[in-house]
C-alpha cells in the first residue's frame, strides 16, 4: 500500500515522502478500513518533531495521522460490529507511533470506530474524530448543559468551532474569544464573539456581569483570564495548560472511543454540527498540508483524501 512516512523526529516537512508498505494486519477486535479521508491536526507534525517523545514511543518508519474515514474491506476474528462494505470513522490514536492514517489502509480496533452517516460527506468524516472528540470530552468533563452561560478560549479554531456547536446544541449560552476577522464566523456558529487583548476580562464581564458557569481552553495561556472571569463554583478546564489542576480545573486528552465519534456522527447527521472543511490534499502533498497547519492562517480543518 501507498503511506506518506517519515523516518526521524525532524521539523522539516519534506522529510515526509511517500512509499510503499505491506499491507497492515488485522487483528482480532479490528477492521481494515480503506481511507478515504483523513483530518490534519497541529498533534501530527507536534509529535513528528519529537513533541511527545516523553509519552508515546515511535517505531520508524512513521505514518502519521489520527483521523480516518472510509470503507470496511475486511474484518479480524470476533468483530461483529462491522462488515466488509461498511462506511464508518474513527480516531485512530494507538499506543506507539507508527501505523497512523495517511495511508490507503489502516487497522483500527472496533472500540474506536463509528458508522458514518450516508449523507456525511467524506472529507467531513475525515476531519471530525480527533477535533470533535476533544471538545466533546471537554464539554462533558465540564457537564455543560441548558440555560449555562460557557465561554470558550480559541472559539474560531478546529477544536473550538465544534466546541461552540456541541454547546450551543446542548442549549448552553455561549462566549468565544477570536481574533476580530473570525468574529462573523463564530456569530454564525451561534456564539457571541470577544476580543483577545487587552481588557478581555472587562468584555467578558460586560456579557455576562455575574461570571460565566464553565470554561472550555482549547489554545492554553488563559488561566488568568478564566479564574477572573468564572462564576462561584464554576468549572473549567484545558487541552493546552497543565497548570489548571492547581485551580481546580481538568486537563483533557481526548481518548479513541467509539461511542463518542458515534455521537459526534450523530450531531452532524442531525445538522447540529457542521465539520469545516479548510482545504484538501493528496498524499503526496502532506508536507503542503503540515505547512498550511503550521501557518496558523487555516480556517477549518485541511484533509487528506485517498
Amino acid at each position: 500500500m501507498r503511506a506518506a512516512t517519515y523516518d526521524r523526529y525532524t521539523t522539516d516537512n519534506s522529510d515526509v515522502r511517500v512509499r510503499d508498505l505491506p499491507k497492515p494486519k488485522v487483528f482480532p477486535g479490528s477492521a481494515l478500513i480503506e481511507v478515504r479521508a483523513a483530518g490534519v491536526n497541529p498533534v501530527d507534525w507536534k509529535v513528528m518533531s519529537g513533541g511527545l517523545d516523553g509519552l508515546i514511543d515511535a517505531v520508524f518508519p512513521v505514518i502519521p495521522g489520527w483521523d480516518v474515514a472510509g470503507i470496511v474491506v475486511e474484518t479480524g476474528f470476533d468483530t461483529p460490529e462491522f462488515t466488509v462494505g461498511d462506511e464508518v470513522l474513527a480516531y485512530a490514536r494507538k499506543d506507539v507511533l507508527h501505523a497512523g492514517t495517511f495511508a490507503e489502509l489502516v487497522a483500527v480496533s472496533a472500540a474506536h470506530i463509528a458508522h458514518k452517516p450516508a449523507d456525511l460527506p467524506w472529507e467531513q468524516a475525515g476531519a471530525l474524530p480527533l477535533a470533535g472528540g476533544t471538545a466533546l470530552r471537554t464539554l462533558d468533563i465540564l457537564e455543560v448543559t441548558t440555560g449555562e452561560t460557557v465561554l470558550i478560549h480559541a472559539a474560531a479554531g478546529g477544536v473550538g468551532s465544534m466546541g461552540v456547536q456541541i454547546a450551543r446544541a446542548r442549549g448552553a449560552r455561549v462566549l468565544g474569544t477570536a481574533s476580530s476577522r473570525n468574529h462573523d464566523y463564530l456569530r454564525e456558529l451561534g456564539a457571541e464573539p470577544v476580543s483577545y487583548g487587552e481588557g478581555i476580562v472587562e468584555r467578558i464581564r460586560d456579557l455576562a456581569p455575574e461570571g460565566v458557569q464553565a470554561v472550555a481552553d482549547f489554545v492554553g495561556g488563559q488561566l488568568d483570564t478564566t479564574l477572573a472571569v468564572l462564576a462561584p463554583g464554576g468549572r473549567h478546564a484545558s487541552i493546552a495548560d497543565n497548570t489548571v489542576a492547581e485551580h481546580g480545573g481538568h486537563i483533557v486528552w481526548v481518548r479513541p472511543d467509539g461511542t463518542h465519534t458515534q455521537r459526534l456522527a450523530d450531531l452532524a447527521a442531525k445538522g447540529d454540527l457542521l465539520v469545516p472543511v479548510g482545504a484538501t490534499f493528496s498524499l503526496e502533498e502532506v508536507p503542503d498540508a503540515f505547512a498550511a497547519g503550521r501557518s496558523g492562517h487555516t480556517r477549518g480543518k485541511n484533509v487528506i483524501v485517498l
